[in-house]
């Protein structure tokens, strides 16, 4: 067995990338081939990175695809960013160091949940285009980029938990559009506007992006 350095790239204070390295780890090579679990699943593995602003409407999409998509027949499950910080990014605030690993450590997860064939549709602000570009270099081709894409006036009338309010009053620091940036992507795989299409249609174009992209001949 091969050993091979894994390295883990953080992110400092100042934004300057920084590389780990764990060494004397080996990698276990699987018996079931990527082409076996396609062949059963009848869809390839992919990971649907739904980006957008608190209040785009993130989570109401990812979860009605993920219900369309099971009836279809694909082995698809949601990774919510809220739902990961209950547990396995339960020990992360909201520094942006720890939102650089929140998103890392959830990228790793789609990529692991994706490469054993299943369709995940990770729903999460992530903010910064170095973050999503990580998350894309760990899933290689099964990435997906998808910009749930709403104006800060919009996602701030609907605030559907009160965040954007929270933040106005000082209650929240560093939210994304009001004292922290949000870098849209520039040449996302497909860009859902919910300001000018209903739920409907948003998540019509995503199930017809997957049946499109994913899913193998008959």
């Amino acid at each position: 067995m091969k050993v091979l350095p894994i390295n883990r790239v953080m992110q400092d204070d100042e934004g300057i990338a920084q590389i780990r390295r764990a060494t004397n780890i080996g990698r276990t090579e699987h018996r079931v081939s990527t082409q076996d679990r396609t062949s059963r699943n009848r869809h390839f593995g992919g990971v649907l990175w739904m980006t957008g602003l608190s209040g785009s409407g993130k989570s109401t999409l990812a979860v009605e695809a993920e219900t369309q998509l099971f009836e279809r027949g694909y082995q698809v499950f949601v990774l919510d960013g809220d739902n990961l910080r209950q547990g396995l990014n339960a020990d992360l605030g909201f520094s942006a160091q720890d939102r650089t690993e929140n998103i890392r450590r959830a990228g790793e997860v789609a990529a692991i949940m994706s490469e054993a064939g299943m369709l995940v549709i990770a729903a999460f602000i992530s903010p910064y285009k170095f973050d999503r570009e990580r998350a894309r270099l760990a899933a290689r081709a099964h990435f997906h980029e998808i910009h749930i894409r709403a104006d800060l006036a919009t996602c701030e009338s609907r605030d559907p938990k009160g965040l954007y309010k929270k933040a106005r009053a000082g209650q929240i620091r560093e939210f994304t559009g009001i004292d922290a940036p949000y870098e849209a992507p520039e040449a996302a795989d497909l860009v859902v506007d919910t300001v000018s299409k209903g739920i409907e249609v948003c998540v019509s174009d995503i199930v017809n992006f997957v049946e499109r992209r994913l899913r193998t001949p008959a």
